[in-house]
């Protein structure tokens, strides 16, 4: 076996010199000794209290071990052991004439040791002189090398701070991405793929007049694939592709900043045709002057003014093409986001159900699935989910199925996978009494029960009372996606959060604190009717809506007489919607209770299950049937999938009960803005 050569690091030689000078200092200070006079050093030696001396010839110095007896006066403070060998150290007027008292010593016996004569080194000294002023240069360039990133022993140390710190993916990279790797995201792709044209056929635009844009900006949610379709796009162009954080910019020194912009497009025009990733662009490209605390010197506005000098400045740029990312465009600078700089804003949204079976293919090429797997199914539980989320889920199913020993991942792992990453981990020994299990079982019944008696509610997949995260109960839905919502659907959703509250008020006559997060969503979607979407009675087609990300600053936007006139449509929208939910299920009283009981003893009950007590929907959809087909088939085994309002969020009706109080944290969206 071959072994791996010893690499040289620069903390050998810090180790080095630390053990050094420990040695020496020990050496040094091992024996005591002290410094005493000519004087005192004769009257010692004539009587007898000197066991040997040594005579330093070159420094008229001279060094005598004295007798234990002198040792324990002259070190008192040292132990009788440590004292014996103790020494005394003398400035002498010369080797000539202490070896003539040396002589006198001994013809009178009160000297009879060894003499030795010796050449003293200053080598002690040079150390203890220059040491400290040695450790602490080291310890300077050691400090500045980690500041600059340079710990690892790369060239420029300490005067590389200023180098840009893009990686470069060239084109013959290994880890190489293209479009084929990227699932869905047709229209950013299509405009993403005229980029690649311009740098695989340039002439073919510029022959024409017209010039190559310099810079797209990809806008999109977290997870949707903004930094994967950049890499995408330097593998298709063929093209080196340098990639950087925008908080790679920003240090602690002075100008470091916008030294690393202009190194790094320095190397970008070498390097030309090439591509200029910056991900989270908002790091280093805030809009100026929001901070009044800062003045012009702010070290990220600096480093801002010398981003948008390189992108539009008097020199030029060809071939050069940025791409950036961020999720958070509404805060960016205006002068960042002009014509001539990015020339282009490419949103990369959530992917729709078309766009999810595309991923969902992606993500399964290296899973050993079971060949019945209904993708379109998995594709229309996951509503709301990003890219990311996908790639969790098909990760998370292939886990589970290896937990259970399964030769290929099926539904019911894909299933589990979505209920444990929505949902979190079941915990059937939170429920400590059964009076708690029945009020969250009736609970449950009274959101399943409404949703199913409304219009526009959405398919209804199971309802479970068994405890997951902080939630302990869940009605799982299977949404419709549309893309317009018509004011009934927003207070049909309304109406069915509320039903869980309106049965415990129904059948047990008090209510908990399990409908918080219920609460919370249905006054969020009665304020977006009122204050966005202009549909309130009283003030209907107003909205207070800021497109713009600003915001209003201190003030609002109204005054109080309309302040208070919002909050008065707000509840009769609740109001009105919690004496409907009361209404169906006054109506629907009967198959509530056998509901309510079939959950309390099974737990977990389905859509068949449902439809035996109630019958057939009324309003039946194009879900209801992949359902219906689902539970003949038999493949349906806790099938988990999110509420939504009908905006590409991810959103549960999920019931909680806590007798301390505790409730779901699991994410309630505000509904979409139309048209955004």
């Amino acid at each position: 076996m071959n072994k791996k050569p010893i690499k040289f690091s620069i903390y050998w030689m810090y180790a080095i010199l630390l053990v050094f000078l420990v040695g020496v200092f020990w050496f040094e200070n091992n024996v005591p000794t002290k410094e005493i006079s000519y004087d005192a050093f004769q009257k010692y030696a004539s009587k007898g209290a000197l066991k040997s001396i040594t005579v330093y010839s070159n420094k008229n110095e001279a060094e005598a071990v004295v007798t234990d007896s002198l040792a324990k006066e002259l070190f008192p403070e040292v132990q009788y052991e440590e004292a014996k060998g103790g020494r005394v150290a003398v400035i002498i007027p010369s080797a000539e004439d202490l070896q003539k008292r040396i002589d006198e010593w001994k013809s009178s016996g009160a000297f009879t040791g060894e003499v030795k004569y010796e050449k003293s080194s200053d080598f002690s000294t040079i150390i203890w002189t220059f040491g400290p002023v040695v450790l602490l240069v080291a310890l300077w360039f050691f400090m500045m090398r980690r500041m600059s990133g340079g710990s690892g022993g790369g060239p420029g140390g300490v005067f590389s701070v200023g180098k840009s710190k893009a990686q470069m993916f060239d084109k013959d990279s290994a880890n190489k991405v293209t479009f084929k790797d990227v699932a869905g995201l047709s229209e950013a792709k299509t405009e993403v793929e005229e980029i690649v044209d311009f740098l695989k056929n340039p002439k073919k635009y510029t022959e024409l007049g017209g010039k190559i844009p310099k810079g797209a900006l990809l806008v999109g949610p977290p997870g949707t694939g903004k930094t994967l379709l950049a890499k995408a796009v330097a593998g298709e162009a063929n093209v080196p592709f340098f990639s950087m954080s925008g908080s790679d910019f920003v240090e602690m020194f002075v100008g470091v900043g916008a030294s690393r912009v202009r190194d790094l497009f320095r190397q970008a025009k070498e390097k030309a045709p090439c591509i200029v990733f910056i991900d989270e662009i908002d790091a280093v490209g805030r809009a100026r002057g929001k901070n009044p605390n800062m003045g012009s010197n702010d070290e990220r506005e600096n480093t801002l003014n010398q981003l948008l000098t390189e992108m539009d400045g008097f020199g030029s740029n060809s071939g050069v093409i940025i791409l950036a990312a961020t999720n958070r465009a509404d805060i960016l600078d205006k002068a960042l986001m002009r014509a001539g700089r990015f020339d282009r804003q490419i949103y990369v949204e959530l992917p729709d159900l078309n766009d999810r079976v595309a991923i969902f293919k992606v993500h399964l090429r290296k899973i050993k699935t079971s060949p019945d797997l209904d993708i379109e199914l998995l594709a229309r539980q996951t509503a709301g989910f990003s890219g990311a989320d996908i790639a969790n889920v098909c990760n998370e199913a292939a886990l589970i199925a290896a937990r259970h020993n399964k030769k290929t991942v099926d539904i019911a792992d894909f299933n589990a996978a979505v209920d444990r990453i929505i949902g979190g981990l079941e915990k059937k020994n939170k429920l400590t009494t059964s009076e708690e299990k029945r009020s969250v079982a009736i609970h449950e019944a009274g959101h399943a029960t409404v949703s199913w008696h409304l219009e526009f509610g959405d398919p209804l997949i199971k309802v479970t009372i068994v405890p997951r995260g902080k939630a302990l109960g869940a009605a799982w839905y299977l949404p419709e996606e549309r893309q317009r919502i018509p004011a009934q659907a927003l207070l049909d959703q309304i109406c069915s959060l509320l039903g869980g509250r309106a049965a415990e008020d129904l059948m047990l006559g008090s209510v908990a604190t399990g409908a918080l997060n219920d609460l919370e969503r249905a006054t969020k979607i009665a304020y977006a009717l009122v204050v966005y979407y202009g549909m309130s009675k009283n003030m209907p087609n107003i909205s207070y809506y800021d497109s713009t990300g600003q915001g209003y600053g201190f003030t609002k936007p109204y005054s109080e007489e309309r302040a208070k006139l919002i909050d008065e449509e707000v509840s009769a929208i609740l109001t009105e919607q919690y004496e409907r939910a009361l209404a169906i299920l006054r109506e629907y009283r009967s198959g509530l209770e056998k509901l309510a009981d079939e959950l309390y003893n099974r737990e977990v009950i389905f859509t068949a299950d449902v439809e035996a007590i109630f019958g057939p929907r009324k309003w039946a959809s194009r879900t209801d049937e992949i359902l219906a087909e689902e539970e003949k088939s038999k493949q349906l085994k806790a099938a988990p999938a999110s509420l939504t309002d009908g905006s590409d969020t991810k959103a549960k009706d999920v019931g909680t009960e806590s007798s301390s109080g505790d409730v779901s944290d699991l994410p309630a969206d505000m509904p979409p803005v139309p048209g955004k």
